[in-house]
């Protein structure tokens, strides 16, 4: 059964010239995350796909310049069920000398957003496709997706003997099973914790959402995640992924999909938190639904919506829809990073053996970006390393500071392990 019924009634709205939305394209390698340049990326409208508005060629970053596109009002995605589709979607077409060439259909565009639309090019010596075609489908907050199957907030831990987490990690990937549990035709997929995060949030949410919203859901979308991870649901189960993309078992999660630069960043600084209760070990298993087709007893979407509209902060969202004594809490481990945050920002004047780290990957990250300065790694963090982590900053999306915090430290981390790893074609 197909986990997406949409409304046979609803249009897509019409396009508003007065109203626009703002998309950037990063074409990257399946093979070692090499960016791709002069790579041609062509849009145009979903509905009219033989009519290109846009046509776009790649720099060495693999990245194409920002471009701002016809959107749909923006109070379309402030009200629950409009008339209109409160996105405009568009297909982009990349084609690059080497590469199979790629087809997104369906990327959405918000109003007053930035939408980051990832692509990932298999190398055609390694592929036996014509074209890649990646389809995302309505949102989860405009199509009827199946409700969630209720479950309880704390799952039972079986003391058999058996290998049981003593503390809570961040995974360095989660295998998401894209269909209900039980389809074997269902393709696996190893995704980046943080990008899986990125995906959903951006799956079940509109970025134009109050920040405190946005972050309350993002906590939930975090622990719901975690439990799943620390409790080995699917596993214990005889399953060999984490978690499936079907709204009835999991949350929505769609291969290729745009994300939003709000929700980017946001996932970027808080990605090592979850929601815990006095006493409890694991992360809260912590449901959420709609709020208006769909009810439930955990967060409601919507109502975390108005909550945000009315100044509440995103732990009085939380303690709001699950009780006062739950409280945000942060992972001991982080899995697959070179070497531990330092516990401080790094910026000028800073030096010592994590300053020799941090420009050591910056310099391996820089043979695959070479837009990023080359600095000598001597453990001093002076103009020269701030002007490399500034232009990683604006490559990989972090506000472009120089200073390396929390967000960027980590970001650095996981590209510098992207570029140092060789990647199956996808």
């Amino acid at each position: 059964m197909s986990d997406l019924n949409l409304h046979a009634a609803q249009e897509p709205a019409p396009i508003d010239a007065q109203y626009a939305g703002a998309l950037k394209i990063s074409v990257v390698s399946a093979v070692g995350l090499i960016p791709i340049a002069n790579a041609i990326v062509v849009i145009s409208y979903t509905g009219d796909p033989d009519a290109p508005i846009e046509t776009l060629t790649t720099d060495s970053s693999g990245q194409t310049p920002i471009v701002e596109l016809p959107a749909p009002p923006l109070a379309l995605s402030q009200t629950p069920e409009p008339e209109e589709q409160p996105y405009s979607e568009y297909n982009i077409s990349v084609t690059a000398e080497g590469y199979e060439p790629v087809l997104v259909s369906g990327s959405e565009i918000l109003a007053d957003e930035l939408s980051l639309q990832p692509i990932r090019m298999n190398p055609l010596e390694m592929t036996e496709e014509d074209k890649k075609i990646v389809i995302i489908p309505a949102h989860t907050l405009f199509a009827n997706y199946p409700p969630k199957i209720p479950e309880d907030e704390i799952k039972p831990m079986a003391e058999t003997g058996e290998i049981v987490l003593s503390r809570v990690v961040i995974p360095e990937y989660i295998i998401v099973h894209d269909g209900v549990p039980n389809d074997p035709t269902a393709p696996n997929y190893w995704v980046r914790y943080k990008d899986y995060i990125k995906n959903v949030a951006s799956c079940e949410i509109y970025s134009t959402w109050p920040e405190s919203s946005l972050y309350a859901n993002i906590l939930v979308i975090l622990s719901f995640t975690l439990n799943r991870v620390y409790t080995e649901w699917y596993r214990n189960q005889g399953y060999d992924f984490t978690i499936t993309s079907s709204t009835a078992y999991d949350q929505k999660w769609i291969y290729g999909r745009n994300i939003y630069e709000n929700i980017d960043i946001l996932v970027d600084n808080i990605f090592a938190n979850y929601l815990s209760r006095p006493g409890v070990r694991q992360p809260i298993f912590t449901s959420y639904c709609d709020g208006q087709r769909v009810t439930c007893s955990g967060l409601s979407q919507w109502g975390s919506k108005y909550l945000g509209d009315e100044g509440y902060s995103a732990i009085e969202i939380i303690r709001y829809y699950f009780g006062n004594d739950m409280y945000i809490n942060t992972a001991d481990m982080i899995s697959g990073v070179p070497s531990s945050w330092p516990g401080y920002d790094l910026t000028i004047g800073s030096a010592g053996e994590k300053v020799r780290q941090l420009q050591n990957q910056l310099n391996r990250i820089a043979r695959n970006y070479p837009s990023i300065p080359t600095i000598t790694p001597d453990g001093i963090y002076g103009p020269a390393t701030a002007e490399a982590v500034r232009t990683f900053q604006g490559v990989f999306n972090l506000p472009q500071t120089g200073v390396t915090d929390y967000a960027t430290w980590f970001e650095i981390s996981d590209i510098y392990v992207g570029v140092t790893r060789i990647a199956e074609p996808e």
